[in-house]
């Protein structure tokens, strides 16, 4: 793909092979998690994923034991995720870190200037007339091409993507994931926004832990282990800046179900 992308953390040295986790310690810690892919399955269409009441306890059981310290941080918007998982997402970062909730005025989400704005327009009119079988996903201040239906759209979305990268002036960047490509504001990601939290009152003097599955996630995953905590990969492995890996989400949730069964030290 030709453009701006966002960078790798993980390159450099290769890692010896992941193991998995140690038990969930919720004292001096806060706990930040991926949606997609980390504690939901992927969906022929992001709109049918399933969220089953016993996740949603299960997340209401950590949070109380967390002392309100746990946030998801997504590519979607955050009016998905408070559909989805309703109140026990108080604290958020959707759009990558694009915006949040939960942080103390002053700490707001950051300001998406008029370029990337207007290439974002740009985008949606190019769609209109050339997406073609591509699934569009508009979140607003972001777009996503998925092609997970048919591997075989990847050209098309590479090339839309990397026409709007050109109109934006440096404004947007090109987030590849899981069957998509995301056109989406430069200046943020999973990683920056997990730096906010940390700065903020309740995760503020904690040790971050994230999970995650997606090269969306990496920045995340990095920041986790630069402020003293650990970043988790689920699924495959893979070159990463996790310390740890969790096999599927499947996997995932039980770890996060272990360690609710804990009792608070």
């Amino acid at each position: 793909m030709t453009g701006t992308q966002t960078s790798s953390p993980f390159r450099g040295t290769p890692k010896p092979p992941l193991s998995a986790p140690p038990p969930l310690v919720f004292g001096g810690h806060s706990l930040f998690l991926d949606f997609d892919g980390t504690l939901v399955e992927f969906a022929p269409r992001p709109d049918a994923v399933e969220v089953e009441p016993a996740l949603l306890a299960l997340l209401a059981v950590l949070n109380e034991k967390l002392e309100e310290r746990l946030a998801f941080l997504s590519g979607r918007p955050l009016a998905d995720l408070n559909r989805f998982l309703g109140p026990v997402a108080r604290h958020a970062g959707g759009l990558h870190g694009a915006e949040r909730q939960g942080l103390a005025q002053g700490q707001a989400s950051p300001v998406v200037g008029p370029d990337a704005r207007a290439a974002l327009d740009h985008l949606r009119a190019r769609l209109s007339a050339e997406a073609g079988a591509l699934l569009v996903e508009d979140k607003g201040l972001a777009i996503a091409l998925h092609f997970r239906h048919d591997p075989g759209l990847r050209p098309r979305a590479e090339a839309l993507a990397a026409g709007a990268l050109a109109a934006a002036r440096g404004a947007l960047v090109l987030q590849p994931g899981h069957s998509v490509i995301e056109v989406r504001p430069a200046g943020t990601d999973k990683g920056e926004a997990l730096r906010a939290f940390m700065a903020a009152s309740p995760f503020a003097g904690t040790r971050p832990v994230f999970l995650g599955d997606d090269l969306t996630d990496e920045p995340a995953l990095a920041a986790a282990a630069e402020l003293g905590g650990f970043g988790i990969l689920v699924g495959a492995p893979r070159p990463t800046a996790a310390c740890f890996l969790l096999p599927d989400v499947a996997g995932a949730r039980a770890w996060l179900a272990a360690g609710a069964e804990r009792s608070r030290p």
